[in-house]
């Protein structure tokens, strides 16, 4: 249920809300809004909406009718903007970029590469060191050597970093250089590691499942919010259907939906969400029309000699020339690169 709170309550009123809350083995969760507080309650507890309309500083209680509780919008109305770094806010006006290998393969590729998108205005650097790939046999990324040469790159140019916790057991390892803990389609219903990463502080970025329904992909973001972590942004990344041209069906009319939705941030995977080079641009740039808050893209120095999705990957010259067609797009959409 949500209680919200009269425009003139005390913060001694709302604090006794939250202890009533707490006292019923219920969890509160608070959003201050320019004139009113909410708060939602969240537990398994049946609890009558009278218990909270009878107190003074209440103005009215309501059900949440959405199954996702915290990442509802009628839970907080407002959108959620996501701080990495101190430097970079994610759900803002501001449409951000992140951009790197699929994996990292070498130090001298990673470190050309983050060189590169940061002169470019890139604020991101994406690049798995641990990579979950179909095949056994397939490259598998670096894991902690991958990550040393991240954190090289982090130092070198001051960029965020990004990138993918396979495993619960990795997450402490991953968190030591990670701005952005990375769940992959794979994982996103994997509830044990949500739960675990929801127990963290760092942003979460949360794919979605290559078979998964909106709903099901709120639900995933659920388990990380309701463990306590409210620093979640969701990424659509394609699903999969019977198209055989693309690696993946890209779902457009997700952007906006979920937005109504979800007060979480959303980005845009245009690589995987086509698998096609030529396709990247024309979808990132749709994306931005649909109104995504950023967008993560493949970018490698070599594509062609990618260890890694180098058919979906940009080179440097593809992505200058994206970039500068979505900062244009930007510009007459009225939003900010």
């Amino acid at each position: 249920m949500i209680i919200v709170m009269k425009a003139d309550a005390s913060l001694k009123s709302i604090s006794e809300v939250i202890t009533r809350i707490n006292q019923l083995g219920l969890k509160p969760h608070i959003s201050r809004g320019k004139e009113r507080t909410i708060i939602g309650v969240i537990g398994r507890t049946p609890v009558e909406i009278e218990e909270f309309e009878k107190l003074t500083a209440v103005e009215k209680v309501v059900r949440i009718l959405s199954p996702f509780k915290l990442a509802s919008r009628e839970i907080k109305p407002e959108n959620t903007i996501i701080r990495i770094n101190g430097k970079v806010e994610i759900g803002n006006n501001r449409l951000v970029l992140m951009a790197g290998p699929c994996a990292v393969e070498s130090r001298q590729q990673i470190l050309e590469t983050a060189q590169a998108l940061k002169e470019m205005g890139v604020m991101i650097l994406r690049g798995g060191a641990y990579k979950p790939r179909s095949s056994p046999y397939s490259f598998q990324g670096l894991k902690e050597k991958g990550l040393e040469y991240l954190e090289e790159a982090k130092r070198l140019t001051g960029m965020a970093v990004i990138t993918e916790v396979m495993d619960a057991g990795d997450i402490e390892t991953v968190s030591q250089v990670a701005d952005i803990l990375q769940v992959g389609a794979r994982n996103m219903q994997n509830f044990s590691l949500l739960d675990k990463i929801g127990r963290t502080a760092k942003p979460v970025l949360l794919k979605r499942g290559m078979m998964a329904t909106i709903e099901e992909f709120l639900m995933s973001a659920e388990y990380i919010l309701s463990a306590g972590n409210s620093r979640v942004i969701l990424c659509e990344r394609g699903i999969r259907t019977f198209e055989k041209y693309t690696r993946n069906t890209f779902d457009i009319s997700a952007i906006p939906l979920i937005k109504k939705l979800s007060h979480l941030p959303v980005i845009a995977d245009p690589s995987h969400g086509t698998g096609v080079r030529d396709l990247v641009g024309p979808v990132a740039r749709a994306a931005v029309a649909a109104g995504v808050d950023g967008l993560i893209i493949e970018v490698h120095p070599e594509p062609e000699a990618a260890l890694s999705d180098g058919f979906q990957s940009l080179n440097l010259a593809e992505f200058r020339e994206l970039m500068a067609e979505i900062k244009s797009l930007s510009q007459v959409l009225g939003r900010e690169t």
